[in-house]
């Protein structure tokens, strides 16, 4: 396998692990979880690769999310 496959099976591994965990933390189902994931702007950085953020744990990626976004809606 060449480089880019392995990054984007990384990836698709990560989008799937954080959306997974989000439903959990949250009580939302994987549904709701995949659309807040992947309009949050935490899922442009991700996809390109500012800073490296694709490489932090899930944890740490959805309480991000939580702390940056989710929170903002709420207001």
């Amino acid at each position: 396998m060449d480089d880019n496959v392995l990054e984007q099976v990384y990836q698709e591994r990560l989008e799937e692990r954080i959306i997974s965990y989000l439903a959990s933390c949250q009580s939302i189902s994987l549904e709701q979880a995949m659309e807040t994931y992947y309009s949050s702007e935490l899922a442009e950085k991700i996809h390109s690769g500012v800073d490296g953020i694709q490489y932090l744990d899930y944890k740490v990626l959805v309480q991000i999310l939580l702390d940056t976004e989710l929170h903002l809606n709420k207001q």
